[in-house]
């Protein structure tokens, strides 16, 4: 039998909306209207089709508040993650966004109205305060503080929603399932007790040994439920791995298992995750549900130390277990032995049996050098779909990009590396320099958001092209951290295999750059002519983590040219 939706009612919006659905979407567009970002859509998904019960909304502050203080609802309910809508006060001003008012929320893909929302109210928060009672740090290594900092705007907007439709689908369509659906699956197989395994990675022998031997122990079936919505930058691309979640079903005991994917946006938050997943599943019909060891840890901090501990996770589920009414099945890490061709939980390998493992991070190096991946690790058919997706490195795309001050020498750099990797040949070389994509935008100015702005649409053009296997030079000014982390976060998200970015700080002094100007740009800038200039009116923040750092005034444009070229031959790339 199913479990009981958290709160004790599913929060079907879409079904409970759909009589007055007409009559929303003919509202909707007479209202001001909020086009979501990626984040907030998978998250309006999950709230509409009820994953997210008992939530009707994003959350208003009592709600927000009582979430990252005491893992609770106002009212009490257990909900371990904030769920919120942040907007700018450019947003706030311009849809005139104030307690009452009904603003549509439009599909960022295909600008569909999604659903309307009645603010109830608009707040500011703490990012530092969320950081570490959320997240537990605020250390911009953990991807979702990052994403809080560089992202997530200084407002948010509470309120319940009204569903207009579901966003459409066109990958996998039948592979997707709301909770009324899944639950409705369960009940026509009469399964009774269903665990659910939660990954964003792809599944080996390993994990379908896991899962089965869960099954079996429990007298269950097993939901592969990965997530594909927003992951950990530098993750496998959900196409990749439904491929490969297809190809091992196929290994399952007949009957077993059931594949459906959730639209989720992981905050890899660890402990907090593990009991947001658990409310996730059994709103979707499970009843048992696998956590494990570091279960959603985004790897390490700035200090080279786990964000979490290996366990804190299950702890934290064992400790709400009985609010979350959902049995935990501890994950027991995997191991073979090659004795008896088989895998065993680790603390039950006999003493000095030999056991063989391969880390994820040696897996990449195999995929990505082509190495033998052995049968004992993987199905045949899981690493021909890896495969496909992982060509060798000298067939990946890269990403170059050159910041400095204007006049630094980086446009000359960059002009003269594409010279340089036409002649090598085998992939096509595109040129991004930061004031010709600035001139294409007539709109855009000289303030710190603008030019985050600039950088936005640079990487995302980069990350696209590296993706088909090109070579990429970028050459933008980006003066501010937050906007070079930006363009690492969406490269390594979009740049396909690899997700490779190399950042070049053109560290020419200031002075030189300034006494060579031919076009006199900095002394209108001295002038007050331009505004928000940087090196003159606005600073530029040194990178702390360059891969490479040149400099035209102690070095020739050749030599920095061969320099960036033995970078590219040392990775492998060309």
């Amino acid at each position: 039998m199913a479990s009981t939706p958290h709160g004790g009612i599913l929060k079907d919006l879409v079904s409970r909306d759909e009589p007055i659905s007409g009559q929303l979407k003919d509202e909707a567009a007479k209202l001001k209207d909020i086009v979501l970002t990626e984040r907030q859509l998978c998250d309006l998904e999950l709230i509409i089709n009820g994953g997210f019960s008992p939530l009707e909304g994003f959350m208003n502050e009592a709600d927000y508040t009582s979430v990252v203080d005491t893992l609770r609802l106002s009212d009490g309910t257990l909900f371990a993650m904030p769920v919120t809508l942040d907007v700018s006060s450019a947003d706030i001003e311009h849809l005139s966004i104030v307690p009452g008012a009904r603003i549509t929320l439009r599909d960022p893909r295909d600008d569909e109205a999604l659903a309307i929302i009645t603010v109830d109210d608009v707040y500011t928060y703490d990012r530092v305060k969320e950081s570490i009672l959320v997240f537990g740090a605020d250390d911009p290594a953990h991807p979702s503080v990052a994403y809080l900092r560089n992202r997530v705007k200084p407002f948010y907007v509470g309120g319940k929603v009204q569903a207009i439709q579901a966003p459409s689908h066109f990958d996998y369509v039948a592979l997707r399932y709301t909770p009324t659906e899944l639950r409705a699956h369960f009940k026509k197989l009469a399964w009774r007790r269903v665990v659910a395994f939660q990954t964003r990675n792809p599944m080996h022998r390993a994990h379908r040994e896991l899962t089965v031997r869960a099954a079996r122990q429990h007298q269950a079936n097993v939901l592969i439920h990965p997530v594909v919505g927003l992951t950990k930058p530098g993750d496998v691309d959900h196409y990749t791995r439904v491929r490969v979640y297809e190809a091992i079903m196929a290994k399952y005991p007949n009957g077993m298992g059931h594949l459906a994917l959730l639209p989720l946006a992981m905050r890899m938050a660890g402990p907090r995750e593990a009991v947001w997943h658990a409310i996730i599943r059994k709103n979707f019909g499970a009843t048992h549900f696998i956590v494990g060891r570091d279960h959603a840890g985004p790897g390490k901090n700035s200090q080279g130390k786990d964000f979490y501990g290996p366990y804190d996770a299950q702890e934290l589920v064992e400790k709400y277990k009985d609010e979350i009414e959902i049995e935990m099945v501890p994950f027991q890490q995997m191991t073979y032995l090659p004795s008896t061709d088989e895998y065993q939980p680790v603390d039950e390998i006999p003493a000095g049996a030999q056991t063989l493992d391969i880390s994820g991070t040696e897996l990449r190096r195999r995929l990505k050098s082509g190495a033998h991946i052995p049968d004992w690790f993987s199905y045949e058919a899981v690493v021909t779909r890896l495969r496909e997706s992982y060509p060798p490195r000298n067939k990946q795309g890269f990403v170059l990009c050159l910041t400095g001050f204007y006049n630094s020498g980086k446009n000359v750099i960059a002009k003269a590396l594409q010279v340089a990797l036409n002649e090598q040949g085998g992939r096509s070389v595109s040129l991004l320099l930061g004031e010709t994509v600035r001139d294409d935008n007539v709109k855009l100015g000289f303030t710190p958001d603008e030019r985050h702005e600039n950088l936005q649409r640079i990487s995302f053009v980069a990350g696209e092209l590296a993706r088909a296997g090109a070579a990429v030079i970028a050459s933008p000014i980006a003066p501010e951290e937050r906007s070079r982390a930006l363009v690492k976060d969406t490269v390594l998200q979009n740049g396909g295999a690899g997700g490779n970015l190399f950042l070049i700080h053109v560290a020419t002094p200031l002075e030189h750059c300034e006494s060579t100007d031919r076009k006199g740009i900095y002394a209108q800038a001295r002038r007050g002519e331009i505004r928000g200039f940087v090196g003159v009116d606005t600073e530029y923040e040194a990178p702390k983590k360059a891969d490479l750092v040149v400099d035209v005034t102690t070095q020739s444009i050749p030599s920095i040219v061969h320099s960036i070229v033995l970078l590219l031959e040392t990775t492998s790339l060309i």
